[in-house]
């Protein structure tokens, strides 16, 4: 049901459909199919419109921005989203930043100036879910 109404709220809005496209392929890239197909599948009336947007907007006309370099790009998100306390996305970004190249040196670094800057309880949250999620990854291999 997810994908019939996905297609049937793209018809209903002006949509750039190129931007959309691109913006789907860097929202896997960055995210993984898995997770952003589960987004798409799922969607419904209610919410729809919504992936449509991020698909469009935030991941094509953002994310497809090629003056930021998608790693640069991670590196900002962790940092906001720290800074905002919204610790759900930021362990998605964190998977995003990842697998856009952030090596786990450079993640130190990003934490030690979340901390310094979003507050040492923002930094002792994302080392731990940082923690969580290299353990995750590593356990994959």
């Amino acid at each position: 049901m997810g994908a019939d109404v996905h297609a049937s709220s793209a018809k209903e809005t002006t949509m750039d459909r190129k931007l959309w496209e691109t913006g789907l392929a860097a929202r896997k890239k960055t995210l993984g199919a898995d997770y952003v197909e589960k987004s798409l599948s799922t969607a419904d009336e209610f919410n729809s419109e919504f992936q449509d947007m991020l698909n469009e907007f935030c991941w094509g006309k953002v994310w497809g921005d090629d003056r930021i370099q998608p790693k640069i790009r991670s590196m900002m998100n962790l940092t906001m989203l720290a800074a905002l306390g919204r610790m759900h996305e930021w362990e998605l970004h964190l998977n995003g930043a990842l697998n856009n190249g952030v090596t786990k040196d450079e993640l130190k670094a990003i934490l030690h100036q979340i901390a310094i800057y979003a507050g040492f309880p923002a930094g002792v949250e994302c080392f731990r879910i940082a923690r969580k999620v290299l353990a995750e990854r590593e356990a994959k291999k």
